[in-house]
């Protein structure tokens, strides 16, 4: 397949990226590097530097290349920031996208995979696993936003997608090709990880008054080679059997805060000093996968659905990141 893809500078769309050409793809990719970082490009992908946003450029490539599928990774994700400036995500994860869309149908680009989320379904008070016909009910406009750009592509009559709907996103590239650079960061693995190598003085564990066992939040962390591989069989349904679908991305099994940070010490064979802060505004108790549906249409099968390996790729990651600024 040959796959325009948007975003390959960030952390996801470089891990499909990767998945996609060690999986014989041909790869190109559309990134302002406004969020991502060039380094994180793969070599043997055609790169080029531009706004989704921006008809010309976008659509002067897709009348030069015919792709088979656009993959839609481009978007701003930190949930804290979402609140404090909803205009930038509804822009960029909304507005934005219905352009690229827009251009790619007028250059007859059908197929859409969207990298959508579970904030999606904000905090739903059934404690089963959320299902894809859960109700959406945001609680931040980074999950509106996200809400808003799935339901444009379910009314184009035009366009076949597969929406994918990530649960919590963790751990690096198992040969350390990419994981996730961030200036500001907001995941609490990627912040555990700072803190256990050093980088951070502790890990601040937002609210410990959940109603969950042990008072801190619950999350269904899926790493994000597991992710990217998904991408890869997604693409393939949609180009061979252009059947529209929406799908949750997880393991379907839970772990709280404080389960992430015990799992943390004994990766890192070293206690991660942790401090108890207020619940962030937006954030939900629980928000755990059922994934039925997804082993079902894809008959795909999970590499890595281990929390410990997540949590050392993540911290070897970490590792590399600083080895590379002292060198």
């Amino acid at each position: 397949m040959k796959i325009l893809l948007t975003g390959g500078a960030g952390y996801i769309g470089s891990h499909a990226s990767l998945a996609l050409l060690d999986a014989g793809h041909q790869v190109t990719i559309i990134d302002d590097l406004s969020t991502g970082n060039k380094k994180l490009i793969p070599s043997n992908a055609t790169f080029v530097e531009s706004s989704i946003n921006d008809t010309l450029t976008v659509g002067a490539l897709l009348q030069k290349e015919k792709f088979d599928a656009l993959m839609h990774f481009a978007g701003f994700v930190q949930v804290e920031e979402s609140v404090r400036n909803p205009k930038k995500y509804f822009d960029n994860n909304t507005n934005n996208a219905k352009i690229l869309f827009d251009t790619c149908v007028q250059n007859n680009l059908t197929n859409i995979i969207f990298s959508s989320t579970a904030a999606a379904y904000g905090n739903p008070l059934d404690t089963d696993p959320i299902k894809e016909t859960t109700m959406l009910k945001p609680l931040n406009p980074y999950g509106k936003s996200k809400k808003q750009t799935e339901e444009y592509l379910q009314n184009n009559k035009t366009l076949n997608y597969v929406i994918l709907r990530y649960f919590n996103v963790a751990g690096a590239d198992p040969s350390m090709r990419s994981g996730l650079i961030s200036k500001e960061p907001t995941h609490l693995i990627k912040i555990t990880s700072e803190a256990a190598v050093g980088k951070r003085k502790k890990v601040i564990i937002f609210g410990n008054d959940y109603p969950t066992p042990d008072g801190t939040a619950i999350r269904d962390y899926i790493h994000v080679s597991d992710l990217a591989d998904i991408h890869v069989k997604a693409a393939e349904h949609l180009v061979t059997n252009q059947q529209s679908t929406i799908l949750n991305c997880g393991y379907g099994r839970g772990f709280s805060v404080k389960d992430v940070l015990e799992i943390a010490n004994t990766v890192n064979d070293k206690t991660i000093p942790i401090e108890m802060g207020d619940r962030r505004v937006g954030d939900a108790a629980m928000l755990v996968s059922n994934v039925s549906k997804l082993h079902q249409l894809l008959d795909w099968k999970p590499k890595h659905n281990d929390l410990s390996f997540i949590i050392k790729t993540a911290i070897e990651w970490e590792r590399k990141l600083m080895e590379n600024e002292n060198t």
